[in-house]
């Protein structure tokens, strides 16, 4: 399915990524991500699921330095400004099945779901990685959400080319594969422009 012509890559220097982090293991590392993702150039603005929010809450203050952003979790009240810049890209990363299998869904009940939802409906790149054990990533409700998805134009970063689920228990959060998302954003980049 053809994305709609609404959005258009922004002609500066500067090219705006959010980072957008379910409360899956690696979202304790999602500070390594924003460096990562900064070193390549990147203007990162952090948006968390609330569950990822609630386990930043204590250093929330070092994640807004790091981007010089307010970091979202949150849809905004009517009165509230945004914050903002115009995106050029979104990374979902890490994905958790519970977040995979509500946007398969079209349940976007978190400001997270709903950013991507309505992006790559508007033709911005969305990319997403998840990060979900075996056991979990049998369900059968997760193979068609990740159909969903990318029938959508979503890339979904899982199996050789992404993130290949781990056993249980015994997932390495801290080895999460930013550097490889990121590539993967990039690359998708570059077939647009």
């Amino acid at each position: 399915m053809a994305a709609p012509a609404i959005w258009t890559p922004r002609m500066t220097t500067t090219r705006v990524l959010y980072l957008i982090a379910c409360a899956a293991g690696p979202a304790q590392f999602v500070d390594e991500g924003v460096r990562l993702a900064q070193a390549a150039g990147w203007d990162v603005c952090l948006v968390l699921t609330p569950s990822a929010a609630r386990r930043w809450e204590p250093r929330m203050t070092e994640l807004e330095q790091m981007t010089g952003h307010v970091v979202r979790s949150r849809y905004k009240m009517p009165w509230e400004s945004d914050g903002l810049p115009k995106v050029d890209a979104m990374l979902m990363a890490p994905m958790s099945s519970t977040t995979l299998n509500k946007w398969g869904a079209g349940i976007a009940d978190t400001l997270a779901i709903g950013l991507v939802s309505e992006a790559v409906h508007m033709g911005v790149p969305v990319v997403a990685m998840p990060y979900f054990n075996q056991a979990q990533g049998a369900q059968p409700a997760v193979a068609v959400s990740m159909a969903a998805l990318r029938a959508q134009g979503v890339t979904v970063l899982d199996g050789p080319e992404g993130y290949e689920s781990h056993p249980p228990e015994q997932g390495v959060p801290k080895a999460f594969p930013w550097g490889r998302a990121l590539s993967s954003v990039e690359r998708i980049l570059g077939t647009r422009t």
